[in-house]
């Protein structure tokens, strides 16, 4: 590259590479390649295409940006830094440090700008899907002939490594079925993967299996400006589908002796091979983390538009205002991420003159009283709606605008029920539960719904890399999981989960809840709606359970504490505790009865929730669980595994430690020792320890 060839363009290029490579190097750890090869894309996007305030992070109409290829960070947080936002070169410079605002991968929350927690490939681009779904439901919910105050774009930069994994896959499949217009993902094509060139690998034709998806598809060179340019406004133009750019890069370009080679994607350069790489840029070989005064001027510019395109919508949004008030408001309380006045007052309650309840039964009927309250609340499952009892009816499919119901246009604007359209709040995820949580993520962090999502318990283990993903950055997500233990019956040990809640139960920031029958399964709705700081995981049975009799047992308002004393042995200390989760409590209880009939004064304590008990205080996790009391049993339907911390040393745990069977339900639980024979054998055999 000579001087008389070098544009303003090259010149701010290469300082989102330089940056990169020296933020890595410094850190002596990084994945330096990928910013050097698709610094010319996201050069492009960033300052040409996308719509975005840098002094004001969360206006609501924003494009959102999604670094799918996570480990890619540098190029992020370099753009970040150069276009305004609140990342200091400091932060460039203490890259992957202890406290850094600039960890290894973007991670949302530790700074201003990254949307959504990446690394785990293809994740990014399942939140992306989500994130286009969420636009699209706003647009058609708000938007008014004349104000369209929501109508902003998602773009993902996405690596080979995405396009590999399978949640990627399922999250494409849907969105071309969605028409989802808004979405636009260029894909840094550069042939390497962290061990290999990828046609070792991954030798299809890309492009083809997109445009099978029903996406609109592009090749350009990746490094050359104009033409990225021209295909993201042929993109932009595109309405009707999903768009992938398959652009053509070059991994470490400018190094070289790494450039195009799998040792420029994981490790640092060197320091040699920087200061060649910085020599074949033109670049200043002993400056570091280096901003030439004209680069400066020229991202400057990225504010300045962004301030005049947020100032135009500003516009848009006061006329808005003036016309459609009550609209207006709403949008601005589901965009704070606000529940309505009074939400929960059509939640039901039940007696037990109601009979018998499966919880899941209990759980459709609390969304559907949430559905009528809280109007943003949206989601649906992996193609189980009849069994996991998550329709809410009259409240239309979302679908696109193609997608027609014995030939009746849908509305392309305005919220109806039993309609379809992008207004539709029931989401039909299809057959895949990957997806539907990667999807379910994003459209928590792109905010203005409360997402929810379906499947049975034993399937969570499709969702957990995306659960973990929600939880790392704090996703307010509802997971409805039904058909929750061995006594879902004659499916057999495919279907019946056992192992799950113990494994739920080990990841951070998960909160789970197990009710014990119809009340608290609406108190664990309630809580859930409340909990913004994490995802939420429901646990309901398949079969009905006794509506527990309150007018004789504690109310079950304490399910908000994860635990809590259902009934006692009377005045004192208790001789043995029995404690139960789910469909076990009323065994618990049933136990409880026929141990005071032959003189032993037991505790029965529903705990709904170990996360929520643990938040407790010290003083009333004693009370519920006195420490002089060490005869306990715990009784549930899954692994045994963890419940030693609240039986101690001296209690049983009655549990499954192996696979179901199929056989129906009543027999397969008494086989396993769930009766109340069992359970008062148990408590005697602890009391005579």
């Amino acid at each position: 590259m000579t001087a008389q060839t070098v544009t303003i363009d090259d010149v701010c290029i290469n300082t989102i590479r330089v940056l990169s490579i020296d933020a890595v190097e410094q850190a002596a750890s990084g994945h330096p390649g990928m910013p050097m090869g698709a610094a010319p894309m996201a050069y492009v996007l960033w300052t040409r295409h996308l719509r975005h305030d840098p002094t004001q992070p969360k206006w609501a109409n924003r494009d959102r940006f999604v670094l799918s290829a996570g480990h890619g960070s540098m190029l992020l947080y370099s753009l970040l830094f150069l276009t305004g936002y609140d990342l200091t070169l400091d932060d460039l410079k203490h890259f992957r440090r202890w406290g850094s605002r600039t960890p290894g991968h973007p991670e949302r929350g530790s700074s201003t700008g990254i949307e959504v927690t990446t690394g785990p490939l293809g994740q990014g681009f399942g939140n992306a899907v989500g994130m286009a779904m969420a636009e699209r439901w706003l647009a058609a919910t708000f938007n008014r002939p004349g104000h369209s105050i929501v109508d902003h774009r998602t773009y993902v930069i996405a690596s080979d490594g995405d396009l590999m994994e399978g949640v990627a896959a399922e999250a494409a499949s849907l969105a071309g079925d969605l028409h989802l217009g808004r979405l636009i993902v260029l894909y840094d094509s550069n042939l390497i993967t962290l061990s290999a060139t990828t046609n070792v690998t991954f030798s299809e034709d890309v492009g083809a299996r997109f445009a099978a998806y029903g996406w609109h598809v592009q090749h350009v060179d990746g490094m050359d400006v104009a033409a990225v340019d021209a295909a993201l406004a042929a993109a932009r133009a595109e309405e009707s589908r999903p768009s992938l750019i398959v652009a053509r890069t070059h991994i470490g370009f400018g190094s070289p002796h790494k450039q195009d080679t799998f040792q420029a994607h994981g490790e640092p350069l060197g320091a040699d091979e920087v200061r060649l790489t910085k020599r074949a840029y033109g670049w200043p070989e002993d400056r570091t983390f280096y901003v030439p005064e004209e680069v400066q001027r020229e991202f400057a510019k990225v504010g300045t538009r962004g301030a005049a395109w947020r100032n135009a919508w500003q516009q848009v949004m006061d006329g808005y205002r003036a016309a459609h008030g009550e609209l207006a408001d709403e949008f601005a309380r589901v965009m704070a991420g606000q529940l309505p006045p009074h939400w929960d007052d059509r939640l039901p309650t039940y007696t037990p003159q109601d009979g018998a309840v499966a919880t899941r039964d209990a759980g459709g009927k609390a969304i559907e009283a949430l559905a009528e309250s809280v109007p943003n609340l949206v989601g649906g499952s992996a193609d189980l709606d009849p069994s996991t009892r998550t329709m809410m009816k009259g409240k239309g499919d979302f679908q696109s605008a193609t997608v027609l119901e014995d030939g009746q246009t849908p509305p392309t604007q305005g919220a109806a029920g039993g309609v379809w359209g992008y207004a539709g709040r029931n989401i039909h995820f299809g057959i895949r539960e990957h997806a539907m949580t990667a999807i379910l993520t994003g459209m928590a962090h792109h905010g203005g719904v409360v997402p929810f999502g379906a499947t049975f318990l034993t399937f969570s283990d499709y969702m957990r890399p995306s659960i973990r993903l929600a939880a790392l950055s704090a996703g307010h997500v509802i997971y409805v999981w039904t058909h929750d233990s061995i006594a879902l019956g004659e499916d057999g040990p495919t279907h019946q989960p056992v192992e799950q809640l113990a494994s739920l139960r080990a990841m951070p920031n998960l909160l789970l809840l197990r009710p014990a029958d119809a009340n608290e399964t609406v108190e664990a709705w309630r809580i859930a709606m409340r909990h913004t700081s994490g995802p939420v995981g429901l646990v309901l049975t398949r079969q009905k359970l006794p509506v527990l009799d309150r007018t004789t047992l504690a109310p079950s308002a304490g399910t908000a504490r994860g635990a809590y004393v259902l009934i006692d042995a009377g005045e004192g200390l208790p001789e043995l505790i029995l404690i139960a989760t789910g469909s076990e409590v009323s065994l618990a209880l049933d136990a409880h009865r026929q141990l005071a009939s032959e003189g032993v004064r037991s505790r029965v304590v529903s705990m709904p929730s170990w996360e929520l008990f643990e938040a407790q205080s010290a003083e009333y996790r004693q009370a519920v669980l006195p420490p002089a009391v060490h005869a306990r049993v715990s009784v549930e339907a899954g692994s045994p595994f963890g419940w030693e911390r609240y039986v101690g040393p001296r209690g049983a745990i009655i549990g499954v430690d192996r696979f179901g069977a199929s056989a129906p339900g009543p027999e397969v639980m008494a086989r396993y020792g769930f009766s109340v024979e069992h359970v008062v054998a148990t408590a005697k055999a602890v009391l005579a320890r």
